[in-house]
């Protein structure tokens, strides 16, 4: 009998979607986090998908940082429960949503910030760009700009909300906001350095990567039920 030396493995789900509108992706994760509080037992998740243009403040987050007038209500805005400032999403930037059980791999919060950031620099690398971090910041730079913003929250040691990565998006979005409160600092696209790079290409090397970090067994797979994206 053969006995494989490979460590055991987790199984992640992967649910690829399309383009998904925040309020419906954010309430997609709080059911997936309040069943997993429930059964620890199910499965962790990767959500890999793309916003229609909105805004979001994270926790306690400071409104100034937005450069518009949100009692005007012509723009998307959301406060949710995420660390972090003000960010913008919209089509061509990948987000990911992990939603993990951190007791099957460690219990820090920080560790897993790294985590999250080396699965983008990973995939930077891939196309022979070298991805930073910077000390006391959260997130992933590229020349000195931002292309990756990170925001989590955790109860019980399981995660949510996750990571996004500019790809190829309509940048101006961000001219309204001061990006995750950072003044000095400005974001940047992958399609800056790489014309003609679409998210569906991303979406693989996101998925090896996450995949190669955390030491999972990714599984494609369908959402069950109401949450289907068109």
């Amino acid at each position: 009998m053969i006995h494989s030396s490979e460590p055991h493995k987790n199984i992640c789900l992967l649910y690829n979607q399309g383009l998904m509108p925040y309020l419906e992706a954010h309430g997609w994760q709080r059911s997936l986090l309040t069943e997993r509080i429930h059964d620890p037992s199910l499965d962790d998740v990767l959500i890999l998908l793309e916003h229609p243009p909105v805004y979001t403040l994270g926790q306690g987050s400071n409104s100034d940082f937005l450069k518009f007038d949100i009692d005007k209500g012509q723009d998307d805005v959301h406060r949710v429960e995420r660390g972090g400032e003000v960010t913008y999403h919209c089509p061509g930037q990948l987000v990911g949503y992990p939603i993990l059980n951190l007791q099957r791999y460690r219990k820090d919060l920080h560790w897993y910030l790294r985590q999250l950031e080396e699965v983008i620099i990973r995939v930077l690398a891939v196309y022979g760009l070298q991805g930073e971090r910077i000390p006391a910041f959260t997130g992933v730079w590229l020349q000195g700009r931002k292309v990756a913003a990170i925001g989590i929250k955790v109860s019980r040691w399981i995660t949510m909300h996750g990571f996004a990565l500019n790809v190829c998006p309509d940048m101006t979005g961000f001219e309204r906001i001061v990006p995750c409160g950072i003044s000095d600092k400005p974001v940047g696209s992958l399609a800056e350095l790489i014309p003609g790079i679409t998210c569906q290409e991303v979406r693989f090397y996101i998925a090896e990567s996450f995949a190669e970090v955390f030491g999972v067994e990714l599984v494609e797979s369908q959402p069950q039920g109401f949450f289907q994206s068109e």
